[in-house]
């Protein structure tokens, strides 16, 4: 249970409404525990000798200890929803908070099913029993101690019984809690598994639809469906079998009081009234142990769950911020950046030290344009993404103006840098949303001088509500080249001392890439800029070309020098643009 103990302290700012529920709850308890006295009295005191006065006026006041009891639960209950509530809430926003301030590193362990499924499910799993032990769980010693007191105030005799049932009992709670731990924790991993499947369909449904693979996602979906269904009727067919075995257990109990009861009774050593007192006693007794097993599996799930959850919440964010971090000032940022004896592996359980850039070295001066070409794999965003440490580098160093960058917060780097990532995605909400993303102080001016850049205010212009119209999830409703056009401008808005454009130009046309180029060219002067491309035609102009060949510097140079040094360049060249294979219809090489 030190998974779930730890989850735990998020009850300590509620521990006022936690105080008030238990003490409504021990109020509650201690009302119930006088109601099968009233029992006795109109039986022994009332019917047995015929005064129905006494009867009547008992009747009312176990009428109102119940009523009285009502309120004091109806009160428990409100403030144990809350309580709960509110502590799944802080759960739920501290693992999201710790999942924003994952690197990219992290981000490829942890899948995006399985994260929603921590924050959903695991977070409701012990929600659930946040909730019932203030409402059940407490109740269960108050409600056990105060019956088995009045059990052996009646008849210290028959509560002699307890010794056979109160272990038995005790004991196959102990064993379904036992064995269905590993089940839950076993069907919250099929969710996990469930849940990845269902979001990348949903993530790749155009895809699937143009390969026409619904047939196979159907059979992929159905598989970890079963898998889920299976284990989850495994766990609850136990868990339901316990219910009926202290039902047994509860109605022997009584048969054999009401058997040696009714001896003891007939030899004058109890009454009826206590008789049936003793079995309402001995009710709540064995109700309070049902109750635990009841809750114990819960309890056990919950284990399971706080468990993945701190699995989160305890994973170490691979890029982090030194004791000694400084924030970087961007007015003294000129934009120098050198890449120096660079080299970066992955290394997680899924990429155990994969070796993706050896021995890079190379220089940007302030306001320099570089482009980096080289085939599929060859390191080309990686290389980038060292910059704005989204990843940070094996062996060497990365700096700005002189300073490696693990030198500097995070925060204040980032803030230098606008980033077009890869893979295009825009949130939902307006167009001018989605271009002020990167800094929510733009002005209207400062938007719409982005998208001039970007080449993309003539589209937005054109639509009926021009920068206030909504777009759906990922950009639906945009075509691809517009979706990228709106993520440069994203980038530019933030007026960037660095920007990194990685491939965010291959669904545009080239007439329309040669406008981004040349705008970007004529304003951006003072910005270093990185560009990462597919077509040869997108950094012909650039400053310098970085030609990448399976993680090294194949070769560096502007156009002119590379036509005449690299022999890979003059491939691609030619493959593109000249008299290769492909010059018809103008496509690269596969893998360029």
């Amino acid at each position: 249970m030190t998974s779930f103990r730890r989850m735990l302290h998020y009850l300590r700012p509620y521990w006022i409404l936690i105080a008030l529920a238990v003490s409504f709850l021990f109020l509650a308890t201690v009302v119930e525990l006088l109601i099968p006295l009233q029992i006795e009295r109109i039986i022994d005191d009332g019917i047995a000798t015929g005064d129905m006065g006494i009867v009547g006026i008992v009747t009312l006041e176990m009428i109102g200890l119940v009523l009285l009891s009502m309120l004091f639960s109806i009160a428990n209950v409100i403030l144990s929803v809350r309580v709960s509530e509110h502590s799944a809430a802080d759960i739920r926003d501290a693992t999201y908070r710790r999942i924003q301030q994952f690197s990219f590193g992290n981000l490829n362990e942890l899948r995006t099913g399985e994260l929603l499924v921590r924050l959903t499910s695991d977070v409701n799993k012990i929600k659930l029993v946040v909730m019932m032990s203030l409402i059940m769980a407490l109740r269960t010693p108050l409600m056990l101690v105060g019956s088995l007191i009045m059990l052996v105030l009646i008849s210290p005799t028959l509560a002699l019984l307890l010794l056979v049932l109160l272990p038995l009992m005790t004991g196959i709670i102990w064993w379904f809690t036992v064995k269905s731990g590993p089940m839950y924790e076993a069907v919250q991993r099929r969710l996990d598994r469930l849940n990845t499947v269902m979001q990348e369909n949903l993530a790749g449904v155009q895809v699937v639809k143009a390969f026409v693979r619904a047939d196979y996602e159907n059979e992929r979906y159905d598989r970890a469906n079963t898998q889920l269904m299976n284990k989850s009727i495994q766990v609850n067919q136990l868990v339901v079998l316990l219910l009926p075995t202290m039902v047994l257990i509860l109605n022997l109990g009584i048969a054999a009081i009401i058997w040696f009861g009714g001896l003891q009774a007939i030899n004058g050593q109890m009454t009826s009234g206590e008789i049936v007192a003793f079995v309402n006693y001995l009710l709540m007794t064995m109700i309070t142990v049902m109750m635990l097993g009841r809750i114990l599996p819960m309890i056990s799930a919950a284990e399971a769950s706080a468990g993945r959850i701190l699995e989160v919440v305890d994973s170490k964010v691979k890029v982090q911020d030194k004791p000694q971090a400084r924030p970087i000032d961007p007015e003294q940022v000129n934009g120098r950046i050198a890449f120096e004896n660079v080299t970066f592996d992955y290394d997680s359980d899924q990429n155990e030290h994969e070796v993706v850039l050896k021995n890079i070295d190379f220089v940007a001066r302030p306001g320099e344009t570089v482009a980096i070409l080289g085939a599929t794999g060859s390191g080309k965003s990686t290389l980038v993404n060292l910059i704005p440490r989204f990843y940070d580098v094996s062996e060497g160093r990365v700096t700005i103006d002189g300073v490696d960058v693990r030198e500097v917060t995070k925060e204040s780097l980032r803030a230098l840098v606008g980033v077009c990532l890869q893979e295009t995605l825009l949130f939902s909400g307006t167009i001018r949303d989605n271009i002020a993303f990167g800094d929510y102080d733009a002005s209207q001016d400062d938007i719409v001088t982005a998208a001039q850049l970007a080449a993309a205010d003539d589209f937005i212009t054109s639509k009926h509500d021009s920068y206030d119209t909504v777009v759906g999830k990922r950009g639906a409703g945009l075509s691809g080249g517009q979706r990228q056009r709106v993520a440069i401008a994203r980038a530019l808005a933030r007026r960037p001392k660095i920007l990194i454009l990685d491939d965010s130009t291959s669904s545009v046309d080239v007439a329309t890439e040669v406008r981004i180029q040349k705008a970007l060219d004529d304003k951006l002067e003072d910005v270093t800029s990185f560009i990462v491309a597919q077509r040869i035609s997108t950094v012909l102009t650039a400053d310098n070309i970085i030609v990448l060949d399976k993680g090294r510097i194949a070769a560096i140079g502007n156009h002119r020098e590379l036509m005449t040094s690299s022999p890979i360049y003059q491939e691609i060249y030619e493959s593109q643009l000249g008299d290769g294979p492909l010059n018809g219809n103008g496509r690269p090489q596969d893998g360029i």
